[in-house]
C-alpha cells in the first residue's frame, strides 16, 4: 500500500521537491514524518516554533502548513546551497524566519528564548546541546525527533550514537516521550509542567 497516498500536500512542497531532486540533498524527512509534524503543529495555536536543520525547507513546509496566523517558526540551517532553496520557496511567509548559522552557536546566543514546538533535524538539538535545546521548550512544549531507526545514509558507528540518544531521552525527568516504530523512527517528547 502506498503510505503516500491521499496526502494533501503544502502548496510549495512539489516546487521545494523538485528543486531538492535538482541539489542533490539526500537527507530530507520523509513525507509520512512530515505529515505528522504538520498535525502536531496545529495543535500549537499562536506559538513559537524552532525547526533545527531547515535543509532545503521540506518539512519546513509542512510546519508552516499547520501553523496558525499568529504562530511564528524560527528554522535555522549552516548550509546556504540548501537553506537558498527554503528561501526561494518560503521566504515570503511572514511567520518563517529562515537563518543561515551555525546551530550550536545560535542555541548557545539564543538559550533564552522559550519556544512550544521543536523539530531537532540535525546534530545540534539531537546529538550536541540536548539539555539546551530541552530548556528552550515551554511546559507542555513537544519536542520531536526523526531519523531513529536505522537509516542507509548513517555513517559507521551511528547507531550506537541513536542507541545513547534514546537512553538519554528515556532518563529524563522533565519530558514524557514517546518512540514511535514508524516512518524513518519518530520520538515526540512533551515537556513536563514543574510542581
Amino acid at each position: 500500500m502506498n503510505q503516500e497516498i491521499n496526502q494533501q500536500f503544502p502548496n510549495t512542497y512539489q516546487q521545494i521537491l523538485r528543486a531538492t531532486k535538482a541539489s542533490g540533498f539526500d537527507m530530507a524527512s520523509d513525507v509520512l514524518t512530515c505529515s505528522l509534524l504538520r498535525t502536531l503543529a496545529s495543535s500549537k495555536p499562536g506559538s513559537t516554533f524552532l525547526e533545527l536543520g531547515t535543509g532545503t525547507g521540506l518539512s519546513t513546509s509542512w510546519i508552516l502548513d499547520g501553523m496558525d496566523a499568529s504562530s511564528t517558526l524560527t528554522s535555522i540551517d549552516n548550509d546556504e546551497k540548501f537553506l537558498s532553496i527554503a528561501k526561494d520557496f518560503l521566504g515570503n511567509d511572514t511567520r518563517a524566519n529562515i537563518i543561515l548559522t551555525d546551530g550550536g552557536d545560535w542555541i548557545k546566543k539564543n538559550k533564552h528564548k522559550k519556544f512550544n514546538y521543536i523539530f531537532a533535524d540535525t546534530w545540534n538539538g539531537k546529538y550536541l546541546l540536548l539539555d539546551e535545546v530541552i530548556d528552550m521548550l515551554n511546559p507542555g512544549g513537544l519536542y520531536i525527533i526523526d531519523d531513529m531507526l536505522p537509516q542507509l545514509n548513517w555513517p559507521d558507528g551511528h547507531q550506537e550514537k541513536a542507541i545513547k540518544l534514546i537512553a538519554d531521552l528515556e532518563s529524563r525527568n522533565d519530558l514524557q516521550i514517546t518512540k514511535q516504530v514508524w516512518a524513518s523512527g519518530i520520538v515526540i517528547g512533551v515537556k513536563k509542567t514543574t510542581n
